[in-house]
């Protein structure tokens, strides 16, 4: 039972969390009555058995307790039927059933602008969005960004801090302020998005919760703002990238790469969405990085098989990528789009163009190396990168695929 309980927690920690701070009005709080809804949850589910729906059950529990604080505080003196009031809810007894799942949704939205308000520092917006609206642990945001988890616990920290003493509205902006705030939005939705597509950890390679959350928000996001092209770009991407989520591990739950992915089994739905959304956004020419990133995930999705796929095309528009957002992470992309298009031993020479020491922490970068040497028969070298790569990857299935990869060099050297 505490294994089903931890399982839900996972699934349903951030979309509680969103929806109870709609009535706290405080971060802090919030996780405090969400923890205790699961600590009830741990106390009943064993007796009572495990409901239904937990996450309605969760809702309501972590509801009820939101507002037996208020009351509570009410008694006391304290202002709470003006934070209600403040809300938009009117008295403590209407605040709306918050296991409305359009209500859920909006909630969750306003917390991500709430995390990107440009009175945080951009990296607590993304470390405090993913850890409140995608449910990470502080140590998976940690690995996700490369840093040290004393790191991010203090980005947390100083986040809720700043919001609390500066009274931070939870609230979607409108107008102008809408505008400033889109490109953090976007960021951190599709941060929550890559999180799902390719979990850093876990035993699971894609978790569809998190993908299906993304693009739920997007959808939300593309509703308010129906003609800005970033946002239906992001959308475009994240409906592109979901299609292959299906094909990219087998019924054992072992990473099947690209080139050997059953195309069969792609969502031709989500393609058809994506690359109509990618329409709408517009011309290519002064595109920003979602329509950008769109656009390669289209040359993918528009192949017929592996060997159709149009190389230079991809190459070309990393090239106009890294001119709109550089970073090492894209220039690694665009190596090993060159080594597939061109050849490994190409491919190697890009990669040597990237500036390694800020992708120590990243296990992809000793992976493109140790494939392409692997492809040149270079068995040693390959071997070693691909020991490098294992002792950085902490995700179950892609250390079982590296670890096959490695053998196969091993064998190739006896």
């Amino acid at each position: 039972m505490h294994a089903r309980v931890a399982e839900v927690f996972r699934q349903e920690y951030a979309r509680v969390v969103a929806s109870v701070v709609r009535i706290v009005r405080d971060i802090d709080t919030a996780e405090e009555v969400v923890q205790e809804a699961f600590a009830q949850a741990l106390h009943r589910w064993p007796a009572d058995g495990t409901p239904d729906r937990p996450g309605a059950w969760l809702l309501t529990t972590a509801r009820r307790r939101a507002l037996d604080r208020l009351r509570r505080d009410r008694r006391a003196g304290a202002r709470s039927d003006a934070l209600a009031y403040e809300t938009g809810l009117g008295a403590l007894d209407e605040i709306p059933d918050v296991s409305d799942p359009e209500a859920i949704a909006d909630d969750r939205l306003r917390l991500i602008f709430t995390c990107s308000h440009p009175g945080l520092p951009p990296d607590s917006r993304a470390a405090l969005t993913l850890k409140l609206v995608a449910g990470l642990s502080t140590a998976e945001i940690a690995r996700a960004f490369l840093v040290p988890e004393p790191t991010i616990a203090q980005r947390l920290v100083r986040a809720k801090r700043t919001i609390r003493d500066r009274e931070l509205p939870y609230e979607v902006p409108e107008g102008a302020e809408l505008a400033e705030r889109l490109p953090a939005v976007l960021a951190v939705i599709y941060l929550v998005f890559n999180e799902g597509y390719a979990a850093h950890t876990g035993d699971a390679l894609v978790r569809h919760d998190l993908c299906d959350e993304a693009l739920r928000l997007g959808r939300i996001l593309a509703e308010l703002m129906p003609e800005e092209p970033e946002v239906l770009g992001l959308l475009a991407l994240m409906e592109l990238q979901a299609s292959r989520a299906a094909a990219r591990a087998d019924a054992d739950g072992n990473l099947i790469l690209l080139a050997d992915q059953e195309r069969a089994r792609w969502d031709r739905a989500r393609i058809a969405r994506g690359l109509d959304e990618l329409d709408r956004a517009g011309s290519l020419a002064g595109a920003g990085p979602y329509q950008l990133q769109a656009a390669i995930a289209a040359c993918h999705a528009r192949a017929a098989s592996w060997e159709e796929t149009d190389w230079p095309r991809i190459v070309d528009h990393y090239d106009a990528l890294i001119a709109v957002t550089p970073s090492p992470v894209v220039e690694l992309n665009r190596a090993v789009a060159i080594g597939l298009g061109y050849g490994p031993a190409r491919g190697l020479a890009a990669l040597d163009a990237v500036d390694a020491s800020a992708l120590r922490s990243y296990h992809l970068l000793p992976a493109a190396r140790a494939d392409f040497l692997r492809r040149l028969e270079r068995w040693a070298e390959a071997a070693a990168e691909y020991r490098r790569a294992l002792t950085l990857a902490d995700n179950a299935s892609e250390q079982k695929f590296l670890a096959a990869r490695l053998a196969a060099c091993e064998q190739h050297l006896r």
